[in-house]
């Protein structure tokens, strides 16, 4: 499965950015996605994920309640709605899928199979 993410730009603190991750599977509707992020100079971690099977969806503390996870299954694409962004959302952002995901790793990036490559959100002051 090939991913490839995008939507990435700068925009201004309280303004929003959509980012689409678009998968190669015809059977992407039936992967669990997820979304990640790196910040300059801080590990990778967990932003929020879908999960295909019982249509459940997972945040990270740090953006409940700003982001939300939708898919559309007939496009093969799985979007990240950011909203009232700060300057600590700025990091690059990648998708990933994974298959066999349960619950309790799905905030854990070595559950995720495949990767797309990042796309860099910028928020300025």
């Amino acid at each position: 499965v090939q991913l490839q993410a995008s939507g990435g730009g700068l925009v201004q603190a309280g303004g929003s950015l959509r980012l689409s991750c678009v998968g190669s599977a015809r059977t992407f509707s039936r992967y669990t996605v997820g979304w990640f992020r790196q910040a300059p100079g801080k590990e990778r971690e967990f932003v929020l994920a879908h999960k295909w099977n019982d249509d459940s969806r997972h945040y990270a503390d740090s953006v409940k309640g700003r982001f939300t996870i939708s898919r559309d299954n007939a496009k093969n694409t799985v979007y990240l709605q950011m909203n009232n962004l700060n300057p600590e959302d700025t990091a690059v952002y990648y998708c990933a899928a994974g298959s066999r995901l349960i619950s309790s790793r799905i905030r854990d990036e070595s559950g995720y199979d495949y990767w797309g490559h990042g796309t860099l959100v910028t928020v300025s002051s």
